[in-house]
């Protein structure tokens, strides 16, 4: 049996307040001290609850006996816990994802940011509010630029948010999973690696699974719109013939980067250089096809893509730039999954600046067939925070290694929900 190191120590009880001296002897006494309940965080580590002893005084005995008037608060009160653990989150990447999401964590009761990392030397040795722009900041929480000493404040979870590129952030997310916490990133590619990249897919998972720790890729798309949508409506379905997603999005209303992402206001051939440059293209159309795939079990074999430029037909004009008639408004990327060389799942996404009709639409063919249209879409930044953020306590219950939306429950995260 394992004893305390020390000959004495003070102990609380129930929610009364009450303190208690015991001894070394007392507590290595059989049954002073029990163990009420068992739980399993991250398999394979094994945590115990641990009772305090039920002490009879004559207070204690008078109260059993009914002689004294202890309200149904204070007897509730006896119940729960002292200390209700927060869950302590890191923030990696402090760039316009990664602050919407901190201050949106930042209005969680169960949630408590300890630190941030950023490679930015303007935002290193800041304080996350006034880096974010919270309106209640500063928050006192710190920016740093070492990844390493962050991490080694035992965060519960790191919130990651650093590129859309699995193999450019292989480090960050191995240290990550070695300082023992969980991970949710918004890393595009890591949604669903497991067909383009199979051994970096089968590394972390050997690695969260070594540190009892697990991990997701998540966000709007992939991760929710195009996927996980997709595969919560074919609870519905007695048979699937086959899958599509639909999403037009209106850039317009969208952030700088991403208007300048998709290619507003290049010329059609600067486009297509940049195409096959690499340089322009959404992440992770393709990771939503394999995702659907093995869900609804479609024996996808082959998946193919085509990336091709919206070019305006009028002048159309943004917070942060003008396109021309004939100038590129965004792109068109489609994505079809085959099967035997028959199509069983088809994803279009059109993201350009003045989409007249956006919106998200999910269908599926089979018995019954089914559609589901979200009209004006989801808000992709908007979302994209609320997916990861309502992720933290799925991911914490998991079970240790690479997880993804198929695998996690998701559902609003309430602002007082408790610890």
């Amino acid at each position: 049996m394992q004893t305390l190191a020390s000959k004495e120590a003070s102990y609380k009880f129930g929610g009364l307040g009450r303190a208690q001296t015991t001894t070394l002897e007392d507590v290595n006494r059989p049954n002073l001290f029990q163990i009420c309940g068992r739980i399993r965080l991250n398999a394979p580590r094994d945590c115990f609850i641990v009772c305090a002893p039920i002490l009879v005084t004559e207070k204690t005995a008078a109260r059993d006996a009914g002689e004294n008037d202890f309200s149904r608060d204070s007897a509730a009160c006896a119940t729960e816990p002292i200390v209700k653990k927060k869950i302590r989150a890191v923030q990696y990447g402090v760039g316009p994802i990664g602050a919407a999401i901190a201050r949106l964590m930042r209005g969680k009761k169960s949630i408590e940011i300890i630190g941030a990392i950023d490679s930015d030397p303007t935002k290193a040795g800041q304080d996350l509010g006034d880096v974010v722009g919270g309106r209640d900041a500063p928050w006192g929480v710190p920016v740093t630029d070492d990844a390493a000493a962050m991490l080694g404040e035992s965060a519960d979870v790191v919130i990651h948010s650093t590129s859309s590129l699995l193999p450019d952030v292989m480090d960050q997310l191995m240290a990550c999973l070695a300082a023992e916490s969980c991970v949710v990133s918004t890393c595009e590619e890591l949604a669903y690696p497991f067909r383009k990249y199979p051994k970096l897919a089968a590394q972390l998972d050997a690695e969260a699974k070594t540190w009892g720790v697990a991990l997701i890729g998540t966000g709007i798309n992939p991760g929710f719109v195009m996927d996980k949508l997709l595969i919560t409506l074919s609870a519905a379905s007695q048979e699937i013939e086959s899958a599509r997603a639909i999403r037009i999005v209106d850039a317009s209303k969208r952030r700088l980067p991403l208007q300048k992402k998709v290619g507003a206001g290049m010329s059609v051939e600067e486009f297509r250089a940049q195409v096959a440059a690499g340089a322009i293209k959404h992440h992770g159309l393709p990771e939503s096809v394999a995702m659907v795939s093995d869900a609804l079990g479609l024996g996808v074999d082959e998946i193919t893509e085509t990336i091709e430029p919206v070019v305006a037909r009028e002048l159309v004009k943004t917070d942060f730039l003008e396109v021309a008639a004939g100038q590129v408004a965004g792109v068109h990327q489609i994505a079809h999954g085959f099967t035997n060389r028959v199509e069983k799942i088809y994803m279009e996404l059109q993201m350009f600046v003045g989409a007249k009709d956006p919106g998200d639409t999910a269908e599926i063919a089979g018995n019954p067939n089914l559609t589901l249209t979200i009209p004006g879409g989801t808000h992709g930044d908007i979302a994209t925070a609320a997916v990861v953020v309502n992720c933290i306590p799925s991911i914490l219950d998991a079970p240790a290694g690479l997880r993804t939306s198929r695998d996690l429950p998701m559902c609003f995260l309430p602002p007082d929900a408790k610890p």
